[in-house]
């Protein structure tokens, strides 16, 4: 079934193009869930509330601009709903230092990433502090500006900043362990 297909389906609620969507977005969408929460329980928590959020708004998607860029704003936005309601804004709005060595952060990693498999370092950003992992997600895989993180998630953009900062260093020092290990 062509996409036009589906999504005039998915607007009629035609289970069957229902299915078809989630069979063709599902891992894409899974991803993006799972970079955002700390265990694959929750991924899938949300990727099933994101798919029911998708059926339900489809009705206003207009065609303009991908499908699959459309699903993947509603994924992102209710994994940032679901870090706000979960309180873990606290987090964010503590007084963070200002990093004055921001500027002088080595990327000796960056040579050494191609020697790890990308579930490897899926796990590693998982293990970082809800704060860190989900400005890092934003900025670094997202492609968000600091503005729009500050926005998204109601903190300062120099907390964006040096959440950013902080999770790359913590990244890092994975990186080098695990290196070391092997």
């Amino acid at each position: 079934m062509e996409e036009l297909q589906l999504i005039q389906g998915c607007k009629k609620q035609d289970r069957r193009s229902q299915q078809i969507v989630y069979e063709r977005y599902g891992r894409v969408m899974y991803g993006i869930c799972l970079r955002y929460s700390s265990d694959a329980e929750t991924a899938q928590d949300l990727l099933h509330d994101g798919f029911i959020k998708v059926f339900t708004h489809i009705v206003s998607y207009e065609g303009k601009g991908s499908f699959e860029g459309w699903m993947k704003r509603i994924f992102i936005n209710l994994a940032l709903e679901t870090i706000r309601k979960d309180k873990i804004k606290k987090q964010y709005s503590e007084d963070i230092e200002n990093l004055s060595d921001a500027d002088e952060i080595r990327d000796d990693s960056d040579d050494d990433i191609d020697k790890i498999s990308e579930s490897e370092l899926m796990k590693m950003v998982q293990e970082l502090p809800q704060g860190y992992r989900s400005v890092f997600n934003l900025y670094a895989i997202e492609e968000y500006s600091h503005k729009e993180i500050s926005e998204a998630l109601g903190i300062a953009e120099g907390t964006s900043r040096s959440q950013y900062i902080r999770a790359r260093l913590l990244l890092q020092e994975k990186v080098k362990a695990y290196l070391k290990k092997q």
